[in-house]
């Protein structure tokens, strides 16, 4: 027995690959990589806006993560993955609005930024979560 729990929902994109959407293991909660796909069309969302895709992407991880039994104020780390360095400034204003929705102690959380390639060419962010909770 691993002790781990899957956490799934149909309030964030079913995974498309060999992957879940969450794990937990005792207090810790990984969220799988999330796009800015719409959980109910399955389309991604805001093609050519990396505003919109960033606020989806970010709702599909807070699912997940209320899903798992945490919330953004439960996130040590995040993980941003964009594939243009010039879309850094409007992904940050949203995710900084986003925080300040769902961090209201304003303990924020680590961040890690890279610039990459991502499998589907609508996609301009992938964001990933790593939550402690208890």
């Amino acid at each position: 027995m691993t002790g781990k729990t899957i956490v799934s929902t149909t309030d964030a994109p079913a995974p498309a690959h060999t992957y879940s959407q969450g794990v937990r293991k005792g207090g810790i909660l990984q969220v799988s990589g999330q796009t800015p796909m719409d959980p109910a069309t399955r389309e991604y969302v805001g093609v050519g806006d990396v505003r919109a895709q960033t606020r989806r992407t970010l709702e599909n991880v807070r699912a997940i993560l209320e899903a798992g039994g945490a919330g953004v104020e439960d996130v040590v780390m995040f993980r941003v993955y964009l594939t243009s360095r010039g879309d850094f400034a409007a992904m940050n204003e949203v995710y900084a609005q986003f925080l300040a929705e769902h961090v209201p102690s304003g303990e924020l959380p680590g961040r890690t930024t890279l610039i990459v390639g991502l499998p589907h060419e609508a996609m301009l962010v992938e964001i990933d979560a790593l939550a402690v909770v208890g």
